[in-house]
């Protein structure tokens, strides 16, 4: 797909966003419903120059780490993997997945993804700690983050706003031990 994969185990490939993913699904997982009905995603709608944009702007962000992720036998990009608002003093990140790619959920994949970005966080970039909040309603990401190791840390009440109703998010973190 785009440059040589920068992270990788048997089954998958991280590598760079790069423009090069644009071209296929990936603008449509961000306007399919069954994609951003358990995220923060799907509120306004994804345009092909508003993902150019988030791409280019991705390149040169020193607080944000976006990897495709990419089926090795298949090279078919099925989601992205991220660290974002990398904190260089207090040495910690949110990690963020998205899964687009439908019939490619519960297979390990995004566990496969998140074990090795974790594994670079905490060997590469020297980070101390790693987060994620999910709502409370997803049950595969908080499952996700459970097997990835984390703990769960705490709830946000009310802190999103999703299908006319507010529902809790479930924080989850985790410490270079």
């Amino acid at each position: 797909m785009g440059m040589k994969s920068f992270l990788s185990d048997e089954l998958i490939l991280l590598e760079p966003l790069e423009r090069v993913h644009i071209d296929g699904n990936y603008r449509n997982w961000f306007n399919d419903p069954e994609v951003v009905r358990q995220n923060s995603h799907g509120r306004f709608p994804m345009t092909q120059r508003k993902l150019e944009s988030y791409v280019t702007s991705t390149e040169s962000n020193m607080s944000l780490l976006v990897l495709a992720v990419i089926l090795r036998e298949q090279q078919v990009h099925v989601g992205n993997i991220s660290l974002q608002n990398i904190d260089w003093v207090d040495r910690n990140a949110e990690i963020a997945f998205i899964l687009g790619e439908q019939k490619y959920r519960g297979k390990g994949i995004m566990f496969r993804a998140g074990q090795l970005l974790i594994q670079h966080a905490f060997n590469s970039l020297n980070l101390h700690r790693i987060y994620c909040g999910t709502l409370d309603s997803n049950i595969s990401m908080k499952k996700l983050a459970i097997k990835l190791g984390m703990r769960e840390e705490g709830r946000r009440q009310d802190a999103v706003y999703k299908h006319g109703q507010y529902i809790d998010v479930v924080e989850f973190g985790m410490i270079n031990a």
